[in-house]
């Protein structure tokens, strides 16, 4: 928990050229509090310990305008920049080192529609390692957006990403094929900017 911790602290730093201290990103930043109660919820909820875990989750959403199912698998080195909006579903599962903007949805397709079939079903996104989804996207379905693909602003995504891409648009098309190797995968390189 402590080693994941520190990668999200690390995260927070390198990534955002606002945060001027690990000291200053701890207190400021909504991404590094949520991240302390998701990951003392999490070993809470597979503890057995549902309810606590919820109830922090919930205080969490409250202080930090994220809202993380404690259930939600999440690697090390997540940041949400700014973070206000963002959802995170019980089945969603987040790789190493990916960057979420704020306002962005992993969440499900159609969850009120015959609720009792979905329950034990994986019903939100997987994103892979070096992942980048930029503010107001909205990724929906058990879809796989894989390692190192970059996800356009307002971009509505409900199909599988293959790797290194960059998908744009409602519904979300391919733009092109960033042909990321995996020695240049821990380079930060946002969605939107071109080299």
């Amino acid at each position: 928990m402590f080693g994941n911790l520190r990668c999200d602290l690390n995260a927070i730093v390198e990534r955002d050229p606002a945060a001027c201290s690990r000291l200053a990103a701890m207190f400021l930043y909504p991404s590094f509090q949520v991240m302390v109660a998701y990951r003392l919820s999490h070993c809470l909820w597979h503890l057995g310990l549902k309810f606590i875990a919820r109830l922090i989750m919930q205080i969490a959403r409250v202080l930090t305008g994220i809202e993380i199912h404690p259930a939600a698998k999440i690697g090390p080195g997540f940041f949400v920049d700014h973070g206000m909006g963002t959802v995170i579903g019980q089945t969603a599962e987040i790789g190493r080192d990916v960057t979420l903007y704020h306002d962005v949805t992993l969440g499900g397709v159609m969850p009120a529609v015959d609720s009792e079939k979905q329950r034990n079903a994986k019903r939100h996104p997987t994103l892979g390692d070096y992942v980048i989804v930029g503010a107001g996207a909205q990724i929906l379905g058990p879809i796989v957006i894989s390692r190192c693909a970059r996800v356009g602003g307002n971009s509505v995504v409900t199909k599988d990403v293959p790797e290194g891409a960059t998908v744009v648009g409602v519904p979300a098309r391919q733009m092109s094929n960033a042909d990321i190797k995996s020695t240049d995968a821990s380079i930060f390189m946002p969605y939107a900017v071109q080299s």
